[in-house]
């Protein structure tokens, strides 16, 4: 079974027989916000949503993309759920801006909080992270099939991944690869993507499914390996992250006969009620801090995928992925009770 996450006008004033052609005006100058926007971080400090909120931030006023500045907030209770309420209940300000992960879906699925992302105005996807199988470096697994084998062949139970949190993105992945292998892991949940890094580092457990940003630095010191990635296609970065080894080099889990794939969202939503020039201010920002160079270099640091969408693409997108996190949820048993 495959588990997929896929994701002017002109104006011309003539005086005598002098003809003035003004410049096509920005979509910008439609709207600009008069305070300073604050973004919502539903997620912790420290974590990959708030790095990418904070160099967001960073960038915007770096460059003077907007007269106002963009302030972070970080309201991670209840799985996320405090900052997505927040934004539900801010409707019509557009001066409220939040960046979102699977916690989007994950959250009301498994809580039953009154909250939908259709509550909220998608704004922009700004990536799609990803989450690789990961093994100890010291491990007999050279292999995506070595270590599929491996499971395979031994106990339920057996197999210890660690991850991040209970009921979320990590744990996820973890059961859709129980029933595609046929046997079950243990999972053990853990505060954030470094304390996983660190429990696979110490041999503590078998695996991780951490996020490229989250483990990359151990890889580089030779302390763990890379075997797939659950995205359809490879990462695009042909650099060396190690002597010999690039993020290109990963080859897909599907590739290597382990059926799943799951990408995560990064992206960005507004509270409902908002004017369209609202949002087409803040996709005009985004897409120029995507053309920076420091926006390269993060994407290729955090081995990003780079997919950015708006408008009805944007929306068709976030619809799919909720039914498929509605789906995988459902049958990981994760749904709260009504």
């Amino acid at each position: 079974m495959s588990h997929k996450l896929r994701r002017g006008a002109m104006s011309v004033a003539v005086a005598g027989c002098a003809v003035i052609a003004l410049q096509p005006m920005s979509a910008s100058a439609a709207w600009e916000p008069t305070k300073p926007v604050e973004f919502v971080v539903p997620a912790g400090t420290g974590g990959g949503a708030d790095q990418m909120a904070r160099f967001l931030q960073g960038v915007i006023a770096k460059h003077n993309l907007s007269k106002q500045p963009f302030i972070v907030v970080n309201k991670s209770g209840g799985a996320g759920a405090e900052g997505f309420l927040e934004v539900k209940n801010a409707k019509g300000d557009p001066h409220k801006i939040i960046i979102t992960l699977s916690n989007l879906f994950t959250t009301p699925l498994a809580t039953g909080v009154p909250f939908n992302w259709k509550d909220l105005t998608p704004v922009a996807m700004l990536a799609l992270d990803e989450f690789v199988l990961w093994v100890n470096s010291e491990s007999p697994y050279k292999t995506t099939q070595d270590f599929v084998n491996a499971v395979k062949g031994g106990e339920n139970g057996k197999f210890k991944m660690a991850g991040t949190g209970s009921k979320q993105e990590d744990q996820i992945i973890t059961v859709a690869l129980d029933k595609a292998l046929g046997k079950k892991f243990t999972y053990v949940p853990f505060k954030g993507g470094g304390d996983v890094a660190v429990q696979l580092v110490g041999k503590h457990v078998d695996s991780t499914v951490n996020n490229p940003i989250e483990q990359v630095a151990h890889w580089r010191s030779g302390s763990v390996r890379p075997l797939c990635v659950f995205d359809s296609k490879p990462m695009p970065y042909p650099n060396k992250v190690t002597s010999d080894k690039s993020w290109q080099d990963v080859p897909t889990c599907k590739s290597q006969g382990l059926d799943v794939e799951y990408t995560m969202l990064r992206g960005i939503f507004m509270p409902a009620g908002v004017p369209q020039e609202a949002v087409d201010y803040y996709v005009d920002i985004f897409k120029k801090v995507r053309e920076l160079p420091e926006w390269k270099k993060y994407s290729e640091d955090a081995a990003f995928n780079t997919t950015f969408m708006t408008g009805k693409q944007y929306t068709d997108w976030v619809t799919a992925a909720e039914n498929t996190h509605k789906g995988l949820m459902q049958e990981a048993g994760f749904i709260a009770a009504k």
